[in-house]
């Protein structure tokens, strides 16, 4: 059996899959979390049974090293795994890269340059190069970039009405995320209709703790939420999404903040946790239930914000085959699904209520048998897209 190792490395915690690239099976799967800290834990799973630990984890190279470890503990040592590839996920790809790239020493320079644009993610992307290189040496390392699938955004789409000067010498124009997802989804969508990429329109609205939504004419990204980092956009978990970008000077002169802490605020203080206190989408229910009006504040503004980038969508794309719900929100929030598609029959979306509110595993129909548009729950595979583009690379 062939695989592919999938690393996702964040600041504080690795994700990864040894996946099967033809059968889209999960061989094995874990998590390196706490980082830096003395109670870090290390995951496994492989098929039913999990086994964990929890130690001093000082860095991704420790966490790493005891993932493998454990991976030959529960019977799949790293050499015997049958793994011709590793794919990372890398958030930023810039302007240099497009497409899934072999891993060199001139990548990770460029990757490295390249965090100024995602200070929170590339730096942490790299850590995890760095150690499957090390423990993986004479296997292939492709890079898939987060970034990749937006590079076809028209440029009414992609730039920002800033001097021009400026934002060519910063590389400011909108890139987007999470398109590894959305162009997985937007796949899956057209083989579920059995038609080609090319006659589908679609609005893809992956929302879990980050929150993106994307406009695909005939297969191809015209808009995106994201912009020149995860910030803009959605309400997210944590993040404000857009705002008026007077508020930082506003902030900064009048309650003398500096970036930092207005970098904080915005990335890790806002959001539905900034309006609730919550992030989890299950605590924010229990609270509206409870009668918490900040919670049911937060998902008011949540699904107006939301239902602002669908709109504007449909327009943008003139016709909408299929409205697609992905990621963890998207995928199990009848009440998200629900409150964002709400009155929308005179624009050809029709909800059937009741298979919106079953909950299932695969791809599903959640609108009527005579809705017009198409509305679809599609569970993202982000680690499995990545291994199929990292064995399309090395052939």
């Amino acid at each position: 059996m062939s695989t592919v190792l999938v690393v996702n490395s964040g600041s504080s915690s690795v994700k990864f899959q040894v996946v099967n690239p033809d059968s889209g099976n999960s061989v094995l799967q874990g998590i390196v979390e706490r980082i830096g800290d003395a109670d870090g834990r290390v995951a496994v799973t492989r098929g039913d049974d999990t086994t964990e630990k929890t130690t001093d984890i000082p860095d991704h190279v420790t966490g790493l090293r005891l993932a493998f470890e454990m991976m030959a503990d529960a019977g799949l040592p790293l050499a015997e795994a049958g793994i011709t590839a590793v794919g990372h996920r890398v958030v930023h790809g810039g302007t240099v890269f497009s497409e899934p790239t072999l891993i060199d020493d001139s990548v990770v320079a460029t990757i490295d340059e390249l965090s100024a644009l995602a200070p929170l993610h590339n730096p942490a992307n790299l850590r995890g190069i760095e150690v499957a290189r090390r423990e993986l040496p004479d296997v292939p390392q492709v890079a898939v970039f987060d970034t990749a699938f937006f590079h076809t955004l028209p440029a009414a789409a992609s730039t920002y009405a800033i001097d021009a000067a400026t934002a060519a010498e910063h590389d400011i124009k909108r890139y987007g995320m999470h398109g590894t997802s959305h162009e997985y989804v937007s796949g899956r969508v057209a083989e579920h209709l059995g038609r080609s990429p090319s006659d589908v329109n679609q609005i893809v609205l992956h929302l879990g703790n980050g929150a993106s939504a994307s406009a695909v004419r005939g297969g191809v990204a015209v808009d995106t939420s994201m912009g020149l980092t995860p910030l803009e956009g959605l309400v997210m978990g944590t993040r404000s999404g857009d705002i008026d970008p007077g508020i930082v000077m506003h902030l900064r002169r009048s309650a003398d903040m500096d970036v930092d802490a207005i970098d904080e605020l915005l990335n890790r203080r806002s959001g539905i946790k900034g309006l609730s206190g919550v992030t989890d989408f299950r605590e924010l229910r229990r609270l509206i239930d409870d009668g918490d009006e900040a919670a049911a504040l937060a998902f008011d503004v949540y699904v107006h914000r939301l239902r602002r980038y669908l709109g504007a969508y449909m327009i943008e794309l003139g016709h909408v085959d299929v409205v697609t719900f992905t990621a963890g929100v998207g995928e199990n929030s009848a009440e998200v699904r629900a409150a964002a598609l709400a009155d929308l029959e005179m624009y050809g979306i029709e909800l059937d209520e009741e298979r919106n509110a079953e909950r299932g595993k695969g791809i599903r129909v959640i609108s009527t048998d005579d809705s017009p548009v198409t509305v679809l729950v599609v569970p993202t595979n982000e680690e499995l897209a990545i291994a199929r583009a990292a064995v399309a690379l090395i052939g």
